[in-house]
């Protein structure tokens, strides 16, 4: 007798492609390198998921990340 093996993932449906920025998508809105983008995510400075080998940053950690930056000048 064999069982097969599956997981059943449900997805949130206001999880949309578009809620997330890759690193180098973030790098070519601020006009910096990806490195340092990198680094802002080991730093804890900019919160994101790490799928694989590629992170993610959510749009609204984003906008938390400008908004913690953003100077009085």
């Amino acid at each position: 007798m064999h069982f097969a093996m599956y997981t059943i993932v449900q997805y949130d449906k206001s999880m949309k492609k578009e809620s997330f920025y890759t690193a180098k998508e973030l790098a070519d809105i601020l006009k910096m390198g990806v490195v340092t983008i990198y680094r802002k995510i080991r730093s804890g400075k900019l919160k994101a998921y790490k799928i694989g080998r590629e992170f993610r940053i959510d749009k609204a950690e984003f906008e938390k990340f400008l908004n913690k930056n953003k100077t009085n000048r």
